[in-house]
């Protein structure tokens, strides 16, 4: 039974939610006074917040069985992200409750100022009527520059291809593989984009690299009559700069639901007519706050059921799209990560693991993070997270090497290989896939080439390569009970191995058996159950 603190406002239907699972105790206490959360916090498995009760270390001192925290909403700020990995916590926030909101009141935003639609509303409700003064623009064949290619850039991207723009982006920060499914050419610099688009808008954090991104130093590389949306932070877009570019007619409007300061009654955008600004309601739809409670009693749940957080913080982000291609690996890469401990006894010296083909295209950070967590669980257990594996492994003398090669391994058109050394100069190999079915696939282990789907239980077996030690094998599990499912052999130079998948799980006694036979060189059970 886990027990969850729920310390600010979270939607009605998320609070039913939590409190209909049955491993689940949930404590409401709205409003919660920083004294009170501090005597109690000790008792909580999970903690959820929005922007009030602070998570610092003084928290997290006292929170000795906080396995998690959910932000509801997405800044972090008051939560001390480093804090909570070095106690272990995961902090999840809801980047995707709004995602399609942000989206869009940014498209909103550009329509309005491409259309003068804010200025003709406000002029024919004033009782004239004229439509020569209200010449706008089409966003049909015009490019579309988007700065940074996340989450809400990617969704701007797929919609205004719709629109039949042309589309640009820069983001250092993404591959290649997701500019081109968004159909975006990469702009190499931002002065690139600057110089090529008829219509910009921005979608990152606001970082030292992002304040005044659009600034009076690169207004001048802007096409004339620009169109600028920001629906994303205020301060990204500079607004003296921008003012000067509306004053100049550089910039032909600009269109933003962020300032700089909030809230405002002044400002000196305020004085332009093609200047539309909306106060922060990016989020503020009925859906999002909505989404905002679900996603973040989802993530929680998962958190402490030992699932994958999508959007732990501390944890390398991955976008919705991006997770789902990934997805199938992560499972595969703990579950492989399992077997050197469960073959090899000695302390481990080096892990390398080297992605191949598509899969190599994809942002594997979270993969790598569980691959590390699967080889260390068997002798850390619940000391190790998807959090701290890394951190942990290296604090432990291990060397963790990650490469990425385009070229296919043998025939897979992915695949995820381990090599990890220890101390003696020992290496254990294994090489995974995810097959045409989406099962996950053993294709080599310690050099030897086998395809074969991964179970909960199996036995890997090195052998003689002589008649009769098939039936040998079968005939001693028959006699301990053991049901084999299917079997795989492979053949290197003298040696030979087999790797069997069984219904259940195998007793000490079978494995001895097993080991006395005078066809077998060793004998593992591996458990390889999440």
């Amino acid at each position: 039974m886990f027990k969850i603190l729920v310390g600010e406002y979270i939607d009605d239907e998320a609070i039913s939610h939590l409190k209909e699972a049955k491993d689940i105790k949930v404590d409401v206490k709205i409003g919660i006074k920083r004294e009170e959360i501090l005597d109690i916090i000790q008792d909580y498995d999970a903690l959820i917040v929005r922007s009030v009760i602070k998570v610092d270390k003084e928290l997290l001192d006292r929170a000795k069985n906080l396995k998690i925290v959910g932000r509801a909403g997405n800044g972090v700020d008051n939560i001390n992200i480093p804090e909570a990995t070095a106690h272990g916590v995961i902090v999840a926030n809801t980047p995707d409750s709004n995602t399609v909101s942000a989206c869009e009141i940014a498209i909103g935003l550009m329509i309005a100022s491409a259309r003068n639609i804010v200025s003709a509303n406000n002029f024919i409700k004033s009782g004239k009527w004229e439509r020569e003064i209200f010449v706008g623009n089409e966003l049909f064949e015009k490019t579309l520059g988007i700065i940074g290619l996340g989450r809400i850039g990617s969704l701007m991207a797929k919609r205004m291809k719709a629109f039949g723009m042309n589309l640009i982006a820069y983001d250092p920060y993404i591959s290649d593989e997701i500019f081109k499914r968004n159909n975006c050419e990469k702009a190499n610099t931002l002065d690139e984009l600057l110089k090529k688009s008829d219509v910009i808008t921005i979608h990152t954090p606001k970082t030292n690299e992002t304040i005044n991104i659009i600034n009076s130093e690169n207004i001048s590389k802007l096409k004339d009559g620009v169109r600028l949306v920001n629906a994303a932070r205020g301060g990204l877009f500079n607004e003296e700069a921008v003012a000067e570019g509306l004053r100049s007619g550089k910039i032909a409007s600009f269109g933003y639901d962020v300032h700089s300061v909030e809230p405002r009654s002044e400002c000196v955008l305020y004085e332009f007519e093609n200047a539309i600004a909306t106060p922060h309601i990016g989020a503020t739809t009925y859906e999002a706050q909505r989404n905002v409670g679900t996603q973040v009693v989802k993530q929680v749940l998962n958190g402490l059921r030992g699932e994958i957080v999508e959007t732990a913080v501390n944890l390398p982000s991955i976008g919705r799209e991006e997770y789902l291609i990934v997805k199938p690996y992560i499972n595969l890469a703990e579950k492989l990560g399992k077997i050197y401990f469960q073959i090899e006894k000695n302390p481990i010296s080096n892990i390398v693991i080297n992605y191949y083909g598509e899969i190599a295209q994809q942002e594997t950070a979270l993969v790598d993070a569980t691959a590390i967590k699967g080889i260390l669980e068997p002798v850390l257990k619940e000391e190790v997270n998807y959090i701290n594996s890394r951190p942990l492994a290296e604090k432990r003398g291990i060397n963790i090497s990650i490469n990425k090669k385009d070229e296919k391994y043998k025939n897979y058109a992915s695949a995820i290989e381990f090599v990890v050394s220890n101390e003696e100069g020992h290496k254990v190999h294994v090489v995974g896939t995810i097959g045409i079915n989406g099962e996950e696939r053993i294709v080599n282990i310690k050099k030897h080439d086998v395809d074969m789907a991964i179970s909960d239980n199996m036995i890997y077996l090195g052998n003689d390569d002589v008649p009769g030690v098939i039936g040998a094998v079968g005939a001693t599990l028959g006699k301990a009970g053991v049901n084999i499912a299917t079997m795989n052999v492979g053949r290197r130079d003298n040696s030979a191995i087999m790797l069997l998948t069984v219904d259940s799980e195998v007793e000490g006694n079978a494995l001895r058996n097993l080991r006395k036979l005078s066809q077998i060189k060793w004998a593992h059970y591996l458990d390889l159950k999440l």
